[in-house]
């Protein structure tokens, strides 16, 4: 028997989502959204409300990063959530990060979070405050690399949010091969 919830934003797993993006005076700004996926190949789709700092520096920069929260950073990820950057402009340095130019586009990458999607503005509405990026380049640290240089998720350790408990979990075990199970069964 299946419990029926009603129409919530509830979605399993959800990413842990870092925007970066610079305002008007070049100060480094970060905020956590959940709401977000890739939408095209090389595009990334969230949901920012209109009245978030993010939303009024991507639409005037043209640029912003996404980078992907890891339980290492979880607490500083949480920290970026629950403050505004209207309200605390040092948001980055009471995170304890350290923010750095993109090769790619006029926002900054995070040198504790380990990879990072570097994106343009595709397109903002105020009205949904859906976020459309382009996404330029993707990087991440050497760290969170295998010896095939591919990203190792048990050396990152990328978190999602559990929206009905409200936690942050880390990614688990490997339980298959994706286009590759599934060929069993034709």
């Amino acid at each position: 028997m299946r419990k029926n919830f009603g129409a919530k934003a509830i979605l399993y797993p959800m990413p842990v989502l870092i925007i970066g993006t610079y305002d008007e005076n070049g100060k480094a700004n970060a905020m956590n959204a959940t709401w977000g996926g890739i939408s095209e190949e090389k595009e990334i789709s969230i949901c920012i409300d209109n009245g978030h700092k993010t939303a009024k520096n991507v639409v005037k920069s043209g640029a912003f990063t996404v980078s992907i929260a890891d339980a290492d950073n979880a607490v500083a990820c949480d920290y970026v959530g629950i403050v505004s950057g209207n309200k605390e402009p040092d948001k980055i340095e009471k995170a304890g990060w350290h923010a750095v130019m993109s090769e790619f586009v006029d926002a900054p990458l995070f040198d504790e979070l380990p990879m990072a999607l570097e994106c343009k503005l595709i397109s903002y509405d105020e009205e949904t405050c859906r976020l459309v990026g382009e996404i330029v380049n993707v990087s991440a640290d050497e760290r969170i690399l295998d010896s095939d240089g591919k990203i190792d998720l048990n050396k990152f350790s990328p978190i999602t949010y559990a929206p009905v408990h409200h936690t942050y979990r880390k990614l688990g075990e490997v339980v298959g091969q994706a286009f590759s199970d599934g060929a069993k069964l034709k």
